[in-house]
């Protein structure tokens, strides 16, 4: 063997050493801090609970409404007929003339055909058939209305029964069967099945056993929106939020409430007006509008808790050696006798009365005495565990205390500008999980 050759297989050797050490190097991955904010899905669909009462029909025959669905009726005003003979269907269709849509009127058909077209999606096609439906309706009622003033061609007759509405309130026609339901029976149940308003078209044979409409005479309504108990917890701790309705953008405040029911986390929210824009619907979608947090965004796999002795502020000291300062310790020297020895340490989080400092500096029953005087001695026990990212600028998995303000399934929004915390483009440990408390990190 020559020494050309000896040389090449030492190099050999060397860089084959090398790679299998780096294959094998478990490898950090950092990540660097920036200013961000938070896109999170607030919208919910609710059902909607109001003082309601469902009136039967009062007897059997051909019913033609004459208010319109949605109006606000005062006490005696005329809601419907019940006609045994169908003279008043009958006139209507030999009527000769045609009977015209005032502007308003059209007004009132075009804003239903809106709101279904800013809610209608293609998986749900099955809802165009009940809303062609209600589109005749709502225009035969409307048409049934103008001719109000030809009522007293019929009025005398016996087969004729009209029906005023026994106190104000808003019209409805129909019944869903949950004219009832408290805050507080509200099921995910509902919210699968979504029992649907079934009530009589204007000029349809109906019978006593159907209901023929109901009266909402309250403009103080709820919604209840099954909720993730954090979520809730949170809503209710800002006590007003802001809602906006998807079917018109409407926005009002509502008063939280958290509901703990038999299958799940409810919020109830309260509103004091738009009871009537929304009085034909039951289940609502609507997003609440909360303030965007901004901050420092990390990812979630970033975040991990740490436990830490408290010690109270007045104990520190004022260091040369440690910018955090330091605490002094009573000990015990090898003949017994007593001693205070000045320990610097890292400070990892402060609040109003505590210092928080590693555990592995100090330890359970350690005696911290005060400054100057040595007395009294505050013996250390007290615990709390903080949550925090490792920060990787110095090396080493550097344990960062940090303040979380918001958070969704990937990433947090963190305070910035905290004492003792994390800075813009600092760089810290991806996946948590990888490393140990002050590993020397191989990036």
């Amino acid at each position: 063997m020559n020494i050309g050759l000896a040389v090449m297989l030492v190099l050999f050797v060397y860089i084959l050493i090398y790679v299998v050490g780096y294959l094998r190097t478990k490898h950090v991955v950092s990540y660097e801090v920036v200013k961000g904010s938070l896109s999170v899905s607030n919208v919910y669909e609710g059902i909607a609970i109001r003082s309601e009462e469902a009136y039967p029909c009062e007897g059997a025959g051909y019913l033609n409404f004459f208010a319109r669905e949605g109006e606000h009726l005062a006490a005696g005003d005329l809601v419907y007929s019940i006609d045994s003979s169908g003279k008043i269907a009958e006139m209507m269709e030999t009527q000769q003339e045609e009977t015209l849509l005032s502007e308003e009127d059209l007004s009132k058909l075009r804003q239903q055909m809106l709101g279904f077209q800013k809610e209608f999606t293609p998986k749900q096609f099955g809802s165009v058939y009940p809303f062609t439906q209600q589109i005749s309706s709502t225009a035969l009622k409307l048409s049934n209305y103008n001719m109000l003033d030809q009522l007293n061609l019929i009025s005398g007759g016996e087969s004729a029964n009209f029906v005023y509405a026994p106190k104000s309130g808003v019209v409805v026609f129909g019944s869903d069967g949950l004219e009832n339901l408290t805050p507080q029976a509200v099921t995910m149940e509902l919210f699968e099945e979504k029992p649907q308003r079934t009530y009589p078209q204007s000029g349809a044979l109906v019978t006593d056993q159907e209901t023929a409409y109901k009266l909402i005479d309250d403009e103080n309504w709820s919604m209840v929106v099954p909720m993730k108990p954090e979520r809730a917890t949170e809503l209710e701790e800002a006590e007003y939020v802001k809602v906006r309705f998807l079917k018109n953008q409407y926005e009002s405040w509502a008063k939280v409430t958290t509901l703990y029911n038999t299958d799940g986390t409810f919020v109830q929210l309260d509103f004091t007006n738009s009871c009537i824009t929304f009085a034909q619907d039951r289940f609502i979608n609507i997003e609440i509008l909360l303030s965007q947090e901004e901050g420092l965004k990390v990812p979630n796999s970033s975040i991990v808790e740490k436990d830490l002795f408290m010690i109270p502020k007045e104990y520190r000291m004022d260091s040369r050696n440690s910018k955090d300062g330091g605490f002094w310790r009573r000990e015990i020297d090898e003949n017994g006798n007593e001693k205070d020895v000045f320990v610097d340490c890292k400070i990892y989080h402060n609040d109003d009365e505590y210092y928080y400092v590693d555990m592995e500096t100090f330890h359970s029953n350690d005696r911290i005495v005060m400054p100057e005087t040595g007395d009294p001695i505050f013996t250390v026990s007290q615990m709390k565990t903080l949550t925090g990212v490792y920060n990787m600028n110095k090396g080493y998995a550097d344990f960062t205390v940090i303040t979380i303000l918001y958070q969704n399934d990937e990433y947090s929004i963190i305070k910035s500008n905290t004492r003792y915390g994390l800075a813009e483009y600092d760089f810290i440990v991806l996946d948590a999980a990888s490393v140990k408390p002050d590993q020397i990190l191989n990036e």
